[in-house]
């Protein structure tokens, strides 16, 4: 069996060679605002493609930046979460979302199910069984420890948002509570936890792929405007893999868990 991941590219996704060695894995779902030409930005004018709406800002390069560092496999979406959002669940109601952030969505007002089948098969389906293979490669030789990457806007409706970065959680505290921490030791940084919103939606990436098969694992935010240049991403993945990497060493990470039964689904908030 290899000790490594070999690298993949797809319209939908490109997964990132990397060492198994550690069991980490990266996952990017907002990485990129890109549409294909025939969805016509989805009605949107280039600036609104250019926002939070379309794509997590700055993750892309913070997630290469960490597989790069620490040797790790990483799995990085090619679609923007616009066209549908792959950290949802299927029946989520934002899986395509109408109006983002108050901006209405000329391509998504009048979607119907057809269409956001044809959008789950083309996107969706080929970044979720990339996420399912690369974690299935790690598992061959050890328990995969999962890393997701994300981002969130400075403000939302008029309020600020004070933290640099913070861990969205629920379930299992075991690498979530341990980056969170390691977090919090940094000077200077103000670390929030399930802050600007919660964990713990069924469906959504970490329920799929981890929760479901007990493999431990953390939701990483990081504020936008702290990442929003490719100098200051790089400097964020440098960071985090210097955080995370005497993180895998913890004995806790090396076998599956289970927590029982899901709770009833949250009332999802505003896409941030």
């Amino acid at each position: 069996m290899s000790d490594r991941i070999p690298p993949q590219d797809h319209p939908a996704y490109e997964i990132i060679g990397g060492a198994t060695r550690s069991g980490l894995v990266i996952l990017c779902d907002h990485a990129q605002a890109s549409i294909p030409a025939e969805y016509g930005n989805l009605g949107l004018p280039p600036e609104q493609l250019a926002r939070h709406i379309a794509y997590d800002i700055g993750v892309e390069t913070v997630s290469r930046t960490l597989a790069a560092a620490l040797d790790a496999p990483a799995v990085i979406s090619r679609f923007s979460r616009l066209l549908i959002d792959p950290n949802r669940g299927r029946d989520d109601p934002t899986l395509v979302m109408r109006i983002a952030d108050g901006a209405l969505v000329p391509g998504n007002a009048r979607i119907g199910e057809n269409e956001i089948r044809e959008r789950i098969e083309r996107f969706y389906v080929p970044y979720d069984s990339a996420i399912e293979s690369t974690l299935a490669g790690v598992a061959a030789t050890r328990v995969p420890v999962v890393l997701a990457v994300h981002s969130f806007t400075p403000e939302m409706k008029g309020i600020a948002r004070p933290w640099h970065a913070t861990v969205i959680w629920d379930f299992d505290p075991r690498f979530n509570l341990a980056v969170l921490r390691a977090l919090e030791s940094e000077p200077g940084l103000i670390v929030g936890e399930n802050e600007p919103y919660q964990g713990g939606y069924q469906g959504d990436t970490m329920d799929r792929h981890c929760l479901a098969h007990g493999y431990p694992h953390a939701l990483v935010e990081i504020r936008q405007d702290l990442i929003a240049t490719e100098t200051d991403a790089k400097g964020w993945g440098e960071r985090l893999a210097h955080l995370v990497r005497p993180l895998l060493d913890d004995p806790a990470l090396r076998e599956r868990a289970w927590f029982g039964a899901h709770p009833p689904p949250r009332t999802r908030r505003q896409i941030a």
